[in-house]
Parts: structure tokens; sequence; C-alpha cells
């Protein structure tokens, strides 16, 4: 019997740049549409996200029996955007959270009272529970797996407690775990604690506690100690994939060393939020990409003695520095936040990489998610081969 050719999708993290992946996934279903596909139609098989990409990962998931509607209402959510709604943004909000934390860090040593109750993060992302719980209908997402609309989901965390990074799936299909260095899966009842877990940016919002094999440890963003945000996906059984970036995936070389000056704590928090945030996904494209060429000069009898096998993948990822659209928008935020971030230079043009992640206003979103949609109608030809539509038919109108 044949078995058709599994597509993956792969959601990477972000935080507020996964409006990015949303732009892209619009243009992209309109191009299938165009070419004679319906909108109800689910092209991905396998769902994989991470961080932000995680929610937006498992809100699709929940809608492979429609996943045009899904997209649409995830494609609302990203567009009416307020920060409120990931994270208590009033004075007083503020400052239980990150006025008490920085206070923390600075004079918490002479305090002892905040040894026994320390603040757990710079933001309190309570809000985000009930968005969560509002847009993401688990039952369907196990009616979806069970009538085989979709293959399997995977959404991973870091976990503070072990020191491993975990991807959590759940399927229907008999597929065995994978443990490779520092990395591990586990079948799992994909839930709001895990979405809490995957988006937990360091340091900004709190660990969530999840039990991994009866044992409970607090994890934090999937995007940290991510070596292969690509191998999910491989391993639930894709056989092509689609990968969509949250940061620009090569950087021109920087010609500002003669008026350098010296970083702003946003500027290295930024940095090191790109380190973790976008990094990987380059690296593990290269590795894709090394591995593919390899099988391509093997013969079949030597490519029946590996396990490795060529993966099709099609990469989109933004065209533009997203710090830099962020830079024009950090005056959408709510005062509180717009105070504290500016203490540390986050509302600055060389600090804005640090509010790129943060800024979960509707003016940034919407920019982020048009962007999207440019660079993937620009690759029109690319999302057709890669789907199998080599030329679109004309578009019928009654």
């Amino acid at each position: 019997m044949h078995n058709p050719k599994k597509t993956g999708l792969v959601l990477t993290g972000g935080g507020a740049r996964g409006a990015y992946q949303v732009g892209v996934l619009k243009a992209v279903s309109d191009i299938l549409c165009e070419a004679g596909w319906t909108a109800e139609r689910n092209p991905y098989d396998i769902i994989c996200g991470t961080s932000a990409g995680a929610i937006n990962a498992t809100a699709l998931a929940c809608h492979a029996d429609n996943f045009g509607e899904g997209l649409q209402m995830v494609l609302k959510i990203w567009e009416n955007f307020s920060v409120e709604q990931v994270y208590r943004a009033d004075s007083l909000g503020v400052l239980r959270s990150g006025a008490r934390w920085l206070s923390l860090l600075s004079f918490g040593w002479l305090l002892r009272r905040w040894h026994a109750n320390p603040p757990n993060s710079l933001l309190d992302n309570t809000p985000l529970v009930t968005l969560l719980n509002r847009m993401l209908n688990f039952p369907r997402l196990d009616a979806a797996l069970l009538d085989g609309k979709l293959h399997a989901l995977a959404v991973t965390a870091s976990s503070y407690t072990g020191g491993q990074h975990i991807t959590f799936y759940q399927s229907e299909a008999d597929i065995a775990p994978w443990i490779r260095t520092q990395r591990v899966s586990m079948r799992a009842q994909i839930g709001v604690e895990h979405l809490l877990a995957s988006s937990a940016i360091p340091l900004m919002f709190p660990a969530t506690p999840l039990y991994c094999d009866g044992r409970r440890e607090f994890c934090g963003d999937g995007s940290m100690r991510q070596l292969a945000p690509i191998s999910p996906a491989i391993h639930l059984g894709a056989d092509k994939v689609f990968v969509i970036g949250a940061g620009r995936l090569h950087e021109p070389a920087s010609d500002s060393a003669a008026t350098a000056r010296y970083p702003s704590l946003a500027q290295i928090a930024g940095h090191a939020m790109s380190s973790i945030f976008l990094d990987s996904l380059a690296v593990d494209i290269e590795r894709m990409n090394r591995i593919n060429l390899t099988l391509s000069v093997l013969s079949a009898a030597q490519r029946s003695q590996t396990q490795l096998r060529p993966v099709e993948m099609l990469i989109i990822a933004p065209s533009q520095r997203l710090d830099e659209i962020a830079s024009r928008h950090t005056g959408s935020l709510p005062k509180p936040i717009r105070m504290m971030l500016a203490g540390i230079g986050a509302t600055e043009v060389r600090g804005a990489a640090l509010a790129s992640y943060l800024l979960f206003e509707s003016s940034y979103t919407s920019e982020l998610i048009a962007l999207g949609e440019r660079d993937a109608l620009a690759r029109r030809a690319d999302v057709l081969a890669f789907f199998g539509v080599a030329t679109a038919p004309p578009q019928s109108r009654s």
C-alpha cells in the first residue's frame, strides 16, 4: 500500500515575533487556495512548535479538521493583540513583578525576607492563561488525531531542573520516544501547562512545573538548548518540512564599529535572546543540507546501510530585521512597561531587539504579519513546488 509523504510544519520561537509566522501561513494558504485547494484542507500532517510557535502550532492543530478556520482565528488574535492579553502591564502588576525583581537584583542581599519569597520573573504572564483557555479546544485536537486529520503535534520546553531539552508529542500513531544528547522526547496529553512552559521566555516569564516520567520538573522556553529545531518533525515521520523562522537567517556584518558605544543592558539581553531564539535554526538548516547532499551521492545500497533519509525543506524567514521594526513601535507599549524597559535601554534603537520579543501590540504584530505575507508571496513558485503543485490552474470565478 502506498504511503503518501508526510509534510511537517516547524514554527520556531520568538515571543511577539510569532506574528510573522501567521502572515507567512496566511499567504501560503492563499497561494494553495488559488491553486485549487480548499481552505479547510490541512496541508500539514505533523505540526511542531517552540515558544510562541508552540502556541500557534497547537491552535492550528486544534483546527486540523478545518485549517482555514483555525488560521483565521489565530490571525484575528495576532492582528488585535495587546500586551495585557499576555502579561500584566498595569502599574501594580509591574511593581509586583518587574520592579520587585529588579530591586532584588540590586538590594535583595540586604533584605532577608526576599530570600524566602523571591519574585519568579520580570513579568507576570497570568493573562496568557486566560487567552490560551479561550483559544484552544483540546477535545477537538484529540478528535483530529483520532480521525487521522493530523498525524502528530509536538511542543518543546527546556527543563531547568534536569537540564534537558524535552519534546512533548501527542499522536495516535505508534511513535517510539527518541533520546539524543541533552535531548529527550515524551508522549504526552498536551495542555495549557505545556504551552506556558514552552513560551516562558527566560527571566521574563516564570517557569512552569511539568511532570516528566513521574518527576516534577520546572520548565522554561523551548528555544533554550534547542540544538536541532527541525529534528522533532523528522522523528515524528515528516518526509518534507516547512520551517518558518522568527529572524533573518544571515545578518550582514555591522559597519558601525567606528561609532560603537558600550552596549546597554537591553542590548546585551537582546543579543542573548537572539542567541537563544535564532541561531540554532540556521545551524540546523546547514546540517540538514549537508545530510541531504551526502545522501544524494550515495548509492541505493549505501543509503540502505544508514538510518538517515533525505528530507525536502522549504524555509521562509524575515527579509527585514524585526528589531528595527520593533524600534518604531515601542511607543505603543503601556506606560508602566515602557518606563521599565526604558530604564534598561530597550526603547532605544540599539536595544530594540529585546523589545521585539515583548511587543505584543497590534501596531507591531500587524506589520510583522504583513511582512510575512510579502515574504511568502515572493516565494510563490517555491511554495507550489513544495506542496506538489507545479503550476496553478486558472482560478474559477462564479
